[in-house]
């Protein structure tokens, strides 16, 4: 199994750089995206195991690039992280346990908690591969 790519969707550079920085050194390799629209392009073209998405963009809202991804055939079947300010620590731990290809947390969010989802959404795409 080769190594896995994920990409990054945040118009904060400071929190690109910081997640960026701890999944290279965990073993990803890893693509950045400053916007929505920047990552459609993006997401068009490149093989991409799975997304982390911070749910306001410069240009538009998470949901709606999640659902541009959603409605495209070579994208709609990534799994997506949402990183969301908007979202309180109460409704991640009420949507824990509920797993689907698409995970939401609460901003500032656990390393660590993210770390585990990312490795269990790589888990299960590969199972389904």
């Amino acid at each position: 199994m080769g190594k896995k790519t994920i990409m990054i969707i945040d118009d904060d550079m400071d929190n690109r750089l910081v997640l960026e920085k701890r999944l290279a050194a965990e073993g990803y390799s890893i693509i950045t995206a400053y916007n929505g629209n920047n990552a459609l392009s993006i997401a068009r073209y490149k093989r991409l195991d799975l997304i982390i998405l911070d749910s306001v963009l410069g240009d538009m809202l998470g949901e709606e690039v999640a659902a541009r991804l959603r409605e495209d055939a070579k994208t709609n079947n990534i799994p997506i992280i949402f990183l969301s300010a908007l979202l309180s620590k109460e409704d991640e731990v009420e949507k824990e346990g509920v797993f689907t290809e698409e995970k939401v947390f609460a901003k500032p969010y656990d390393m660590e908690k993210l770390l585990t989802t990312i490795e269990k959404f790589l888990f299960v795409l590969a199972v389904k591969t």
